[in-house]
């Protein structure tokens, strides 16, 4: 298993970047070292403000430090709340050297990135992800985003990060929810491109609900590993790193339908992942065993493996012809061919995709 702190490298030619990966890194990482001109502005949220930012700032003493506290969760990932990142921007008079640190879950670094991103046509950012789901996978690769009311991360650009700071301790204090759902990205991982971490997870699955230390660092490191192996290979997604998406389109039709204010990603991921098995098995690649272990996997989790109840076939149907994956008025998905085997396609029938919508919706 992992050592107290690993690094692994994002290689990406000038645009490479570590993730360090370890115990009590805020403190311990070199985050200065990241940061190349004399102001910072720090992006959080009021959860995580009394936890860790004074941490950080303590890190940066020898820098102008501003800081910006948003309002928790998926509901405020739009324009209105980025625009409050620009306005402390231009307010505090932050040039093209200011670095942007997110300090916060997938939202707050989805956002920080994108106003990075947009800031005077780009300056730097770093990421440290505070929650399980966004160590293993919003923080990596690059992809920023805000939600529309009609579409979610409708809105956004690639732009990758000067370094991910991943400090395993702030996982002690994320609530069982919000730690339930992350674990739905590292079994995706296991699903998608490794069937012996899948397995593994399999083995060692109370370790991790357990929050055991050892058992944690290696599921995100292996995580870590997966994703950084995929974006160096197709950093824009122009195809492999699409399999990353498994269960997404279902999952974001999720979100969309309730307007991002009920089941947080995790839990929609799971359950549209789920139903990304159930065409695998219709279409006849996936083997029904394979499914059986996928959802008693979640399960174990305590995730949803069948859709909200009140959502119906038709709900569906119409948000995902919304997601980002549809090309020329043609639904592209993420199926399994077998555990560790995932691909894009759109060479499915629509009828086998609607007897699956329909048979998730009708077990809710």
């Amino acid at each position: 298993m992992a050592s107290k702190s690993t690094q692994v490298q994002v290689s990406l030619g000038d645009r490479s970047y570590p993730i360090f990966i370890g115990s009590d890194e805020i403190r311990n990482a070199d985050i200065a070292r990241y940061v190349s001109g004399k102001k910072v502005l720090i992006v959080t949220n009021e959860t995580i403000v009394p936890l860790y930012l004074e941490s950080l700032q303590q890190q940066l003493s020898d820098k102008h430090v501003d800081s910006v506290i948003l309002a928790d969760g998926e509901r405020h990932k739009n324009l209105e709340t980025l625009n409050l990142i620009f306005d402390q921007l231009i307010g505090g008079h932050h040039d093209r050297k200011t670095t942007l640190i997110a300090l916060g879950g997938g939202v707050v670094g989805d956002m920080t990135g994108f106003a990075a991103a947009c800031y005077q046509r780009g300056v730097p950012f770093i990421q440290i992800p505070t929650t399980l789901l966004a160590q293993v996978d919003s923080s990596v690769g690059g992809k920023t985003a805000v939600n529309h009311a009609m579409g979610k991360n409708m809105i956004g650009a690639f732009y990758q990060p000067q370094a991910v700071i991943i400090d395993t301790d702030t996982l002690s204090t994320l609530p069982d929810r919000e730690f339930y759902a992350g674990l739905a990205e590292v079994i995706k991982y296991g699903l998608i491109v490794d069937a012996d971490f899948f397995q593994w997870l399999e083995n060692n699955i109370d370790l991790l609900l357990q929050r055991d230390k050892r058992a944690l660092a290696y599921a995100i490191e292996l995580s870590c590993k997966s994703k950084a192996r995929i974006v160096a290979e197709d950093e824009t997604e122009q195809g492999i790193r699409a399999i990353l998406n498994l269960g997404h389109t279902f999952g974001h039709a999720i979100e969309t339908f309730q307007n991002y204010k009920q089941w947080i990603h995790g839990e929609a991921v799971a359950a549209g992942m789920v139903m990304a098995a159930e065409l695998s098995v219709v279409t006849g690649d996936l083997p029904e065993a394979d499914l059986q272990r996928t959802k008693a996997l979640l399960q174990r989790c305590s995730l949803p493996v069948t859709p909200p109840a009140d959502m119906t076939s038709d709900d569906f149907a119409r948000l995902m012809l919304r997601d980002k994956k549809v090309l020329d008025g043609q639904l592209r998905l993420v199926l399994l061919k077998r555990l560790g085997e995932a691909w894009v396609t759109d060479q499915f029938s629509i009828d086998h995709l609607n007897q699956v919508l329909t048979k998730a919706c009708a077990a809710s």
